[in-house]
């Protein structure tokens, strides 16, 4: 009997030798991979204004102003960005100085530079980024927006004295 031979195939019953598993699959493109990118402003260019991009964008060059997208905004590594970005997800690779709402993810990728505030129920930062600011991260965008319309009612605290009674603070000894 041949240890990797053909005659140690034929003396196995079938069903019993090694099964072939199925070839591992690339995962599906997410939406800050490169190739679904619809918009792109390479580098040498410059924006001053507000962009407004119905898919994803990957952006090179020097943006100021405002960015607003319905899929995804990448800054690349070459990017200077001094402007607010609001989009379902942001990845920075390159320089803003703004803040950032995002209602999935902001991704933080080395050499990145953010200065600024982020907004977002997801962040990753890699190592080696430089970050600078406030985030917050409960849930999306929108569930905070609806928060903010709520309505805060302060009620006056009770003071207590040194003999245990409760006084209200209209009724304190002056």
């Amino acid at each position: 009997m041949a240890l990797f031979g053909k005659d140690d195939k034929m003396q196995r019953p079938e069903g019993t030798g090694p099964t072939m598993m199925n070839p591992p699959t690339r995962p599906a493109p997410q939406p800050t991979d490169e190739t679904t990118v619809q918009a792109n402003l390479g580098k040498g260019s410059r924006v001053v204004g507000k962009l407004t991009f119905e898919g994803s964008v990957k952006i090179e060059g020097c943006v100021e102003g405002e960015i607003q997208a319905q899929q995804a905004v990448i800054v690349g590594e070459s990017a200077v960005i001094d402007a607010q970005i609001n989009a379902d997800t942001v990845v920075v690779k390159g320089k803003v100085t703004g803040d950032i709402i995002a209602r999935k993810q902001v991704e933080l990728r080395a050499p990145g530079k953010l200065v600024g505030n982020i907004s977002t129920p997801s962040l990753v930062i890699h190592e080696g980024v430089f970050f600078e600011g406030h985030c917050s991260m409960g849930g999306t965008a929108d569930s905070r927006a609806e928060k903010s319309d709520r309505k805060v009612a302060l009620f006056p605290k009770e003071e207590r004295s040194n003999t245990g009674t409760v006084r209200m603070p209209s009724e304190a000894v002056k």
